[in-house]
């Protein structure tokens, strides 16, 4: 055991709490040993012993050493200047579980990186390697490189839990604010359908922070739509979130009003399904649109979007833009918010 001589403050049991208090709100307590108990006392280990304090025991006492853990998982790690200069500055934590991207000179030492990343997140349970996500399903490429073999987890968001798979299901931690900001653009009554609701946290976030007559979440991927029904079941919204198992291409056919608000969170294809989502529009509504670009290619894809509008008798106006976070080198997650009014002599 390693050991640190220092000045002590021996307080009674009985005063001890408030006595803590006070050296912790003045920096007086040494961080880096442990304060020591015995039957009778209580022995603080101080930098300096104030006057109003001398009236309470004080003396020299041996206290043991902290153990300290980095707080950067970088400093677990042994790699030469050139690969540490690789190392990831962010991850992704949805639950107990990380989810990293490394390059191809880091993949020898992904075992060592994710010890490393285990060693400094205490509640952290496995880390895995990922590739980006493909496809509609929203999948992608899942390697365990530490700790659990388990790739289900739930994910705490504004008081809500969430069921993930990451291996099979699509959730983003970083959009948090994103789908709170949303659920607070939801009026009362109005009706919401989410496109692409995944495991449904847009959806639950807007059932339980608004007040929708009801929000449809639609998705294709059978194991995000099972964890879906799990997810409001636990958030007790079942009166106000229907889950349905279709493509969104058929959102036509089962949706069977028109409705106030769209999310269509599907970047690199959601512009595909920009005309399926105006079939259920109302004559007024507000689509929340994602998608991934360059800068330059923002207004393009506007542009885009309009003239489809135009060819089902929409008008798109209100476009609101944010930059939601950085995805590759010069590419956005890029966040839409738009107006869609239909053509005032189209019934």
């Amino acid at each position: 055991m390693t050991t640190k001589k220092t000045t002590a403050v021996c307080a009674p049991l009985t005063e001890a709490e408030p006595l803590r208090r006070t050296l912790r709100e003045r920096n007086l307590l040494h961080d880096d040993v442990e304060i020591f108990k015995d039957e009778k006392c209580i022995y603080f280990p101080v930098k300096e012993v104030p006057r109003e304090l001398r009236s309470y025991k004080i003396g020299t006492k041996s206290f043991k050493l902290k153990d300290v853990k980095p707080h950067c998982y970088k400093d677990r790690l042994k790699l030469s200047k050139k690969l540490m200069k690789e190392l990831p500055t962010s991850y992704d934590v949805i639950g107990a579980i990380i989810l990293i991207k490394l390059s191809t000179l880091l993949l020898p030492y992904r075992k060592e990186i994710g010890r490393a990343l285990l060693e400094t997140h205490r509640n952290i349970r496995t880390v895995c390697l990922i590739d980006p996500v493909s496809g509609e399903l929203r999948t992608r490429n899942v390697t365990i490189i530490a700790g659990e073999n388990q790739t289900l987890t739930t994910h705490i968001e504004y008081g809500l839990s969430f069921n993930v798979d990451v291996k099979t299901t699509y959730f983003s931690p970083r959009l948090a604010s994103e789908r709170r900001r949303v659920a607070g653009l939801v009026k009362s009554g109005e009706i919401v359908v989410d496109m692409f609701a995944g495991v449904a946290p847009f959806s639950i976030m807007i059932a339980r922070y608004a007040k929708p007559k009801v929000v449809y979440a639609i998705d294709k991927n059978k194991k995000a739509i099972k964890l879906a029904q799990q997810n409001v079941k636990q958030n007790h919204v079942l009166d106000k979130v229907e889950i349905i198992y279709t493509d969104a291409k058929n959102i036509g056919m089962v949706i069977p009003i028109k409705v106030d608000q769209i999310i269509m969170n599907l970047p690199f294809s959601a512009y595909r399904f920009f005309p399926f989502a105006l079939s259920i529009a109302a004559k007024i509504c507000i689509i929340h649109y994602y998608d991934i670009l360059r800068d330059e290619d923002i207004e393009a894809r506007i542009d885009g979007l309009k003239k489809i509008a135009a060819k089902h008798s929409y008008h798109l106006s209100d476009v609101s833009i944010r930059k939601i976070k950085t995805y590759a080198a010069r590419e956005f997650y890029i966040g839409i918010d738009i107006t869609a009014t239909k053509h005032a002599d189209v019934a």
